[in-house]
């Protein structure tokens, strides 16, 4: 089947007034396609759901180790933060560490998810920073491999080692060559790969840790701490943060622009990868959260797992109008 299919419906009383489609595979250690929806060749850009990836040179340079980075800084360097105070002030000490400051970023300013955190802001008549990026935890891990390679301060550009160590390391798990790339809203290159490589690369990392070479030792270093620092990862009611928290720290996941997810199983040794075609995000919390419950991993009467499977569309009043809820293609198990 190549075309994409029903991932999410949006029920309103009795009618179906919304569908959300995409494609989805779950890989084993092996890399081979356990189960599939839609196309698994369908090319698609990963988007932050990639950042374990592009934070594995990190750890296989020495650069890491070089700097004595703890699990919280691994958290982050995989991290789409809500800007809150625990996501900025470890930023900045990890700047401060490096000698570096907010104006070596690449990321650009943005306003901070979290709602104290832009108050803060407001009150004081202050603009938001780059530390304030939901990606700066990326980025402080990108300045740290920049600096102990010596390169040069523009690391986000194409052919800058740190970008070029990246792509190394995505073609690598992903077990395929990249199509192309194009520039993410944090202007790092994001590498395109298929749907299949992204969960191949995901199952690579559900295996890491029965393995012993140098790249698998920092993949399983990186799935432990996102699993284990689940509110740097993302933060306070996102479905990451929320969900990881909902499995015990026994899966790492990680969303990623335009509505893809993937998921890290060590347990079972597998990987997940899904990109939700038209990019709503309520489609792909809804589908992450139904294939978790389909694999066992994720209970199914745990308040998160129906929070995303079953989530109610609420009017201003506060009237429960329908809800969200995943297609009969999404329910296995």
């Amino acid at each position: 089947m190549t075309r994409p299919v029903p991932f999410a419906e949006v029920w309103r009383g009795s009618l179906l007034e919304s569908l959300h489609q995409g494609h989805a595979v779950i890989c084993d250690d092996k890399g081979q396609i356990v189960r599939s929806w839609g196309d698994p060749d369908a090319v698609i850009y990963p988007r932050s759901s990639a950042k374990m990836i592009q934070a594995l040179p990190l750890i296989t340079s020495g650069a890491a180790a070089k700097y004595g980075l703890n699990s919280e800084q691994l958290a982050l360097a995989c991290a789409s933060h809500n800007g809150a105070h625990i996501h900025t002030d470890r930023v900045n000490a990890w700047l401060r560490q490096l000698g570096l400051g907010d104006d070596d970023f690449r990321c650009g300013p943005q306003e901070p998810d979290d709602r104290p955190a832009r108050v803060e802001l407001i009150k004081t008549d202050s603009s938001p920073c780059q530390v304030h990026n939901n990606c700066s935890g990326k980025h402080a891990g990108f300045l740290t491999l920049s600096q102990h390679l010596g390169a040069g301060p523009d690391y986000v550009d194409i052919d800058h080692p740190v970008q070029q160590a990246c792509l190394a390391a995505f073609e690598e798990v992903t077990g395929m060559e990249s199509p192309g790339y194009g520039i993410d809203g944090c202007s790092a290159p994001n590498f395109s790969t298929s749907v299949h490589g992204l969960a191949r690369a995901m199952s690579w990392f559900a295996s890491a840790h029965e393995r012993s070479d140098r790249a698998s030792e920092a993949a399983a270093q990186l799935t432990t701490a996102m699993a284990t620092h689940p509110e740097l990862v993302a933060g306070e009611k996102r479905a990451c943060t929320n969900l990881m928290r909902a499995m015990d720290g026994k899966v790492a996941i990680k969303t990623g622009a335009e509505a893809v997810f993937v998921a890290i199983i060590p347990e079972k040794k597998l990987g997940v990868a899904l990109k939700v075609v038209d990019g709503g995000t309520r489609a792909s919390e809804c589908a992450i959260a139904s294939i978790l419950v389909g694999l066992g991993v994720l209970a199914a009467d745990h308040p998160e797992a129906r929070k995303y499977m079953y989530a109610p569309l609420i009017n201003r009043r506060g009237i429960d109008c329908g809800s969200v809820r995943p297609s009969p293609e999404m329910l296995f198990g």
